[in-house]
C-alpha cells in the first residue's frame, strides 16, 4: 500500500510537473465539464418538461434503454473529445513541443469521426451494464462491476490510439487491448494508484472545506455566501487538475508503450521501475 502511493505520488508529480509547464491544458478539461452539464440539461429539461409520469415513456423500457443510448452516446462523445485534445496536446508537450488549445482542438476535430465511433460503442457497453446492475441482484451487479473494470483497462489507450493513428474505433479498441500486455502494470498502478492519492486529497479538501465553513459561521454568519463560492472554486480547481494530470499520464503511459520513453517531463521517471516497485527514480 505505502509503496503504491509513493509510486503513484511519483507519477503525479511527473505529470503536475507538465501541467505546470503549460497549464493550458486545464483548458481542456474546463470545457468539457461545460460541454456535459450542457447536455445534462439538454436532456433533462426536455424529459421533465414533456414526459410526465403517467407518459408512455414512464413504463416503456425500449424508451428507456433508447434514451439512455442517445445521451450516453452525446456524453461520451463531448468526454472523450475533449479528452482527446488534451491527450494529444499532451502528446506534443512530452515529444518537445509547445501545444496550444487551438492545437489540442484541431487534434480532436481531426478525429472526430473516429471519436463519435468509440463514443457509439461506449454508449452500448454502458447500456448493457446499465441494465445488467438494474436487473440483476448482488451477483449481478458484482458481475457487471467486473466486466466494467475489465472494459475501462481494456481500453484505457484507445484515446491516445485514435488521435495518433488512422484507425477506426474498433480497431482501436483492439490496439488498446493489445497494448494493454505491454503497459498493464502502468495502467493497473496509474489508474488505482493515482485514484487513491487523488481519493486522500479529495478527503483532505473536504476536511478543510467543512471546517472552513463551520469557522466562518461561527465568527461572521454574513460571511458564507462567498465561502461557499471560494470552496466551489477550490473544488472545481481540484477536479480540473486531477483530470489534466490523468490525462497527461494517460499520454506517457501510450508513449512509454510505443517508444520505452514517457517524454519530456518523465526523464527521471522510468514507468518499468515504478510498476515493478523499484519507486521509478533513475540514480
Amino acid at each position: 500500500m505505502q509503496n503504491t502511493l509513493s509510486n503513484s505520488w511519483a507519477l503525479a508529480k511527473a505529470s503536475a510537473s507538465v501541467l505546470n509547464r503549460d497549464r493550458a491544458l486545464l483548458l481542456f478539461p474546463l470545457l468539457s465539464g461545460i460541454a456535459s452539464i450542457g447536455v445534462i440539461l439538454s436532456f433533462v429539461f426536455p424529459l421533465w418538461f414533456f414526459v410526465g409520469p403517467d407518459s408512455a415513456f414512464a413504463e416503456n423500457t425500449t424508451w428507456h434503454l433508447v434514451f439512455a443510448f442517445f445521451y450516453y452516446l452525446v456524453q461520451y462523445f463531448v468526454v472523450f473529445y475533449f479528452n482527446a485534445a488534451l491527450v494529444g496536446a499532451a502528446l506534443v508537450h512530452l515529444g518537445g513541443g509547445r501545444p496550444t488549445l487551438r492545437d489540442g482542438l484541431l487534434i480532436a476535430s481531426d478525429h472526430a469521426v473516429p471519436i463519435l465511433g468509440y463514443a457509439a460503442i461506449s454508449a452500448t457497453v454502458g447500456v448493457i451494464l446499465n441494465s445488467i446492475a438494474r436487473k440483476s441482484g448482488i451477483l449481478g451487479k458484482l458481475f457487471g462491476g467486473s466486466l466494467g473494470i475489465g472494459w475501462s483497462l481494456a481500453t484505457f489507450l484507445v484515446v491516445p490510439v485514435l488521435v495518433t493513428r488512422s484507425v477506426g474505433p474498433m480497431e482501436a479498441v483492439y490496439e488498446s487491448a493489445a497494448l494493454l500486455k505491454k503497459s498493464w502494470g502502468e495502467q493497473v498502478t496509474g489508474k488505482v494508484g493515482m485514484g487513491l492519492v487523488f481519493g486522500l486529497a479529495g478527503a483532505l479538501l473536504a476536511l478543510l472545506s467543512v471546517g472552513f465553513v463551520a469557522g466562518i459561521s461561527a465568527l461572521d454568519p454574513l460571511s458564507l455566501i462567498p465561502t461557499y463560492v471560494v470552496i466551489a472554486l477550490a473544488w472545481i480547481l481540484f477536479a480540473l487538475v486531477t483530470s489534466s494530470i490523468q490525462g497527461i499520464y494517460q499520454a506517457a503511459v501510450y508513449r512509454y508503450a510505443m517508444t520505452g520513453e514517457g517524454g519530456v517531463g518523465f526523464e527521471t521517471i522510468s514507468l518499468g521501475e515504478v510498476v515493478q516497485g523499484g519507486g521509478g527514480l533513475r540514480r
